[in-house]
């Protein structure tokens, strides 16, 4: 119905938004995680959108990016997990996060959302294996930054987690230690590693 919606960001609950376009209050449902990111009151956002229509209400759905919105629609398409549990997964993870704990298996992982028991979290492993790829993983990052050297730090990213998570590491704790690591164009994975591993002792 709505692709999203720009305008004023009017009022700040726990679970939803207003944003106001037009004289109209738009009441958008959020994951959790995206209150950090919000200035406050008064700035100018623009929330991607899914729209759920059910018998007794049509609720409005809503994210920052276009992949936040594409790994809810998977999610809700995965059995015994709503709107509702959607929101719960990317309250506690980012899509990136997400991709990491399926491919590898990590139940452990995605049970830590509220309301997502272990049996919930090895379904939604199975029916989204086939639809997610490390290929995914850093293309927001990308997209936003057309210099080349961007592209090459986040490939040393890629490799540097995937080799944590080889290395017995949950991809959670692998993503968290690679972010804190500073890259330049001429890190190279080796040297990125390392930085994660102390990385690791430190947290």
């Amino acid at each position: 119905m709505y692709s999203y919606i720009k305008g004023e960001l009017m009022e700040i609950f726990e679970d939803s938004i207003v944003v106001e376009n037009n004289g109209i209050g738009y009441n958008i449902r959020i994951p959790g995680s995206i209150i950090d990111s919000l200035e406050g009151i008064g700035q100018k956002v623009k929330i991607y959108t899914y729209t759920y229509v059910r018998e007794d209400a049509m609720l409005l759905y809503g994210f920052l990016t276009r992949d936040d919105l594409h790994i809810f629609r998977l999610l809700i398409g995965v059995g015994g997990i709503g709107p509702k549990g959607a929101l719960a997964v990317l309250s506690v993870m980012t899509p990136d996060d997400l991709r990491f704990a399926v491919l590898a298996d990590d139940d452990k992982t995605i049970a830590k959302a509220p309301g997502i028991g272990k049996k919930t979290a090895q379904r939604l492993i199975i029916e989204l294996r086939d639809k997610l790829s490390l290929a995914d993983t850093f293309v927001e990052q990308e997209a936003s930054r057309l210099a080349d050297r961007t592209s090459v730090r986040n490939g040393v990213k890629q490799e540097a987690v995937e080799a944590l998570v080889a290395l017995g590491y949950s991809p959670a704790e692998a993503m968290k230690a690679v972010n804190g690591v500073e890259l330049t164009e001429e890190t190279t994975v080796e040297e990125a590693l390392k930085a994660a591993l102390k990385q690791m002792s430190l947290l």
